[in-house]
């Protein structure tokens, strides 16, 4: 194993990593764990914008009023406030740095750029690169990152486990090259930005999802983990067995788009006043509703009324997306169906990123901040990677004192694990996860899908135990001890509330909403990873 020392060690390359690397690498030295391509993150993938507060005719107490409305009762108002404040300013920054948002052309507009609407919002607010946001400012942070000499980026190294000395403090990360190779990655401070666990589910709108790595990372350590339950489903991702994942933008609603049933008729206005605008996770359960009550496999998207002119301006890549696929939007509805997207749960942290393990930070869609609450409200997600990036900067730039506490070491065995059996029991975990544990939950569901999950653990454990350090190996075993704690999580909850619906508890509990928290204890197994003998 080869031994590297590091200043600070960001693992993860989406837009929180790539913006926390250019906020404090002029102050500290970076080293940036980015895999491959794939491991940009969801972030490359989201395609309505940015929420923030830039029209005149929009305000601050607006926006944190409508977050709090989405988020369930379960917000964190000061979280809430602290990132709404932020976005105006994050906005301009990634302007300075070249995001090629869409202008607005008309000349009576009251800001530049054009603003659309979506879900929950009660405000045209979301900024936007046309159809294609995440991938606009991916590419422009990335190109930043590769110019700026304090960065070092690694796309040679996979993390697979944090690493601690015996004060319990983090002490950087032991990563795998394609060789199989080990690296230990000492830092000063540790930022975890890897994403969240819609991978944990068979249908996502990511076509390389995490699955909740980093949170099992950072829960072996002793962070805390909140909210696990929260598991956001997109009401309207492409349905295409035979295809790779696509998303089809939450702004195509905000645009005019008509959600249509078995009939051919609209069936939100009679579900909620605010009808295909309502938040996600009202209109989620209302499609796997009348997917339910019609049989059918999913339901149909309609924007054939505004016309190929507008649909191909304000949707380029969505047209040419559907286009390949044999689908005309001008002519015909998109069929779409709900699917795992984003983690509302995560790592516990403070305004500025820290968890509480000493030296480790969480940032992005790995991280609990108390901003979404029960139901991330659209296109705040991006907003609160640049919010906390830049929070978690300031406090980083105030320096830390290095723990000189002896680490804690770990063997390891030689035997690989078979891919075959790997994904054989990937595919188990997200059969039950997709099955029992998602939209809709009930208490025997979730009974089901513990011991169905207890029993997979079971089945992989033994062949881990002799097991030389491996990662996909690693990721399944994050992943199944992740999706345990969620079921945990959600069997705790007896009410339902935002993304989490359980029939047997329908109603809103009596007692005032708060987040939940778990350790890796509540598994009743040994924090380490069991692979090797360590």
């Amino acid at each position: 194993m080869t031994e590297s020392h590091h200043d600070v060690l960001i693992i993860g390359g989406g837009a929180a990593g790539l913006a926390l690397a250019l906020e404090i690498a002029d102050r500290r030295a970076v080293t940036l764990l980015q895999p491959s391509p794939d491991a940009r993150g969801a972030s490359r993938w989201a395609q309505g914008g940015i929420a923030a507060v830039l029209s005149p005719c929009d305000d601050v107490e607006a926006h944190v009023a409508d977050t709090l409305v989405a988020g369930d009762g379960l917000c964190d108002e000061a979280a809430v406030r602290f990132t709404v404040d932020q976005g105006p300013a994050a906005i301009e920054w990634l302007l300075s740095l070249g995001v090629p948002f869409t202008p607005d052309p008309d000349p009576k507009a009251g800001y530049p750029y054009h603003l659309t609407r979506e879900g929950g919002h009660g405000a045209r607010r979301i900024i936007h690169a046309d159809d294609a946001t995440g991938r606009a400012v991916i590419e422009t942070l990335e190109r930043h990152v590769g110019a700026h000499a304090n960065i070092t980026v690694r796309h040679d190294l996979s993390a697979i486990e944090l690493m601690a000395d015996t004060a319990g403090h983090c002490r950087g990360a032991r990563c795998l090259d394609a060789t199989g190779q080990l690296h230990a990655l000492l830092a000063r401070d540790t930022v975890l930005a890897t994403g969240g666990a819609s991978g944990l589910y068979r249908h996502t709108t990511s076509p390389h999802p995490a699955s909740g790595e980093g949170m099992m990372m950072a829960a072996e350590l002793g962070a805390e983990l909140m909210n696990l339950e929260f598991q956001q489903f997109h009401p309207t991702c492409l349905y295409d067995p035979e295809g790779t994942p696509f998303l089809i933008s939450e702004a195509v609603r905000g645009e005019g788009g008509y959600l249509l049933g078995a009939d051919g008729e609209r069936f939100m206005p009679t579900i909620d006043p605010r009808a295909e605008l309502a938040p996600r996770d009202i209109v989620a359960r209302a499609i796997d509703t009348e997917m339910q009550r019609s049989g059918l496999a999913h339901v149909w998207l309609d924007i054939r009324h505004l016309g190929e002119e507008a649909i191909r301006h304000h949707f380029p890549t969505i047209h040419a997306h559907c286009a390949a696929r044999g689908l005309d939007l001008a002519r015909e509805p998109i069929p779409v169906v709900p699917a795992a997207h984003y983690s509302c749960g995560g790592v516990g942290t403070d305004l500025a990123g820290a968890t509480t393990v000493p030296h480790l930070y969480a940032i992005g869609e790995v991280a609990c901040t108390g901003l979404h609450g029960a139901n991330r409200m659209a296109s705040n997600s991006l907003l609160e990677c640049l919010a906390f990036a830049r929070g978690c900067a300031r406090r980083l730039a105030e320096g830390s004192t290095a723990s000189t506490a002896p680490l804690v070491e770990r063997s390891w065995g030689t035997q690989r694990p078979s891919r075959e059996q790997i994904g054989e029991l990937r595919d188990a975990m997200r059969g039950v996860m997709s099955t029992r544990v998602a939209i809709v939950r009930s208490d025997a569901g979730l009974d089901e899908a513990a011991h169905a999950l207890a029993e997979i653990h079971e089945r992989l454990a033994p062949h881990l135990a002799e097991a030389a350090p491996d990662a996909e190996a690693a990721s399944l075993w994050h992943a199944l001890r992740l999706a345990r704690l969620t079921v945990s999580s959600a069997r705790a909850r007896r009410e339902s509330r935002g993304l989490h619906h359980n029939p047997d508890c329908p109603l809103h509990a009596d007692t005032p909403p708060s987040p939940s928290r778990i350790h890796l204890s509540a598994l009743h197994v040994p924090a380490e990873t069991p692979i090797g003998n360590g």
